[in-house]
């Protein structure tokens, strides 16, 4: 990359861990779902960034993907596990990173998830495979008693794209891709107390344009026109114009025009944290953009 989108790609990331950090703090029992997703959203506007996707805020065995709903009446409760994970761009230059807040006595999973991350932050350098990387995560969740989510993973990043290769796995494994300079990866250790494991939940709030063809409902039409400035990352049900867009937008799902992201969860009852940072791969080790 040249120095300019460096320079994005750095600026970025310096308003996803300022935004991140005061979200952090405004997590506490009480608190409403949608107020804390409202504020942390409008602080990255204001701040002259764009959403790179809506906020996540998962708790407890919700690993990933969900949002606040419009008239969303959750609020955080005492013992909740809540991961906040944010993604922020400047002209398409993404920083993606996320932490995990916990309101009750589950500090033990929470330095795990955290651990895994700074160690496999630590053996980032050109040549590594991930995983190498994937081994770390795993040996540092287990040590501590839990299990890493086999079945999410860290992910490389490229404008205006949220999920690109290399997958940067929570568990070992021989081989896998191999990091050069240059590259731009966020990687996020899940660590779980349930099967390590996540699969589907019937709610989804956040989707993704992924194809462009003609469509004829006028609403579905509509829905397009609204999120064409996305460039194709994810958006929010919430953020849409219409107040019942259910139908447009299963319609454009049906057509393979957007892609759903529902909630992603392990066993019920279960708890799992997440950390997350952005690096950028430099010729001796990495430059982690997000702290």
């Amino acid at each position: 990359m040249d120095d300019a989108e460096m320079d994005l790609y750095i600026e970025a990331g310096k308003v996803a861990a300022r935004v991140l950090a005061q979200g952090v703090r405004d997590v506490r029992e009480g608190v409403p779902v949608l107020s804390l997703v409202e504020r942390v959203e409008g602080m990255v506007i204001d701040a002259g960034a764009g959403l790179a996707f809506p906020l996540n805020v998962s708790r407890n065995e919700d690993a990933a993907h969900d949002t606040a709903s419009r008239g969303d009446e959750r609020v955080f409760g005492h013992g909740d596990v809540v991961k906040i994970d944010l993604g922020v761009h400047l002209g398409g230059h993404i920083a993606d990173c996320a932490a995990t807040v916990d309101l009750g006595d589950h500090g033990g999973l929470v330095e795990a998830s955290r651990e895994g991350l700074e160690r496999a932050l630590d053996r980032v350098r050109p040549g590594v495979t991930t995983g190498e990387l994937g081994a770390l995560v795993q040996q540092s969740i287990e040590s501590r008693g839990f299990r890493p989510v086999a079945n999410l993973t860290g992910h490389g990043l490229s404008p205006y794209m949220i999920h690109t290769p290399p997958n940067i796995p929570n568990v070992g494994f021989q081989g896998g891709a191999v990091l050069c300079e240059g590259m731009v990866v966020a990687i996020e250790p899940f660590a779980t107390t349930g099967s390590g494991q996540v699969s589907e939940k019937p709610r989804t709030e956040i989707f993704q344009q992924v194809a462009a063809r003609p469509v004829r409902l006028p609403a579905a039409r509509r829905v397009l026109e609204e999120v064409r400035g996305r460039r194709g990352m994810p958006f929010s049900r919430r953020w849409l114009s219409d107040p019942r867009p259910d139908i447009p937008l299963a319609s454009l799902a049906r057509e393979g025009i957007l892609r759903r992201y529902p909630v992603l969860a392990d066993t019920p009852g279960s708890l799992v944290s997440q950390a997350e940072h952005t690096l950028i791969v430099t010729g001796d080790g990495c430059l982690v953009t997000t702290r």
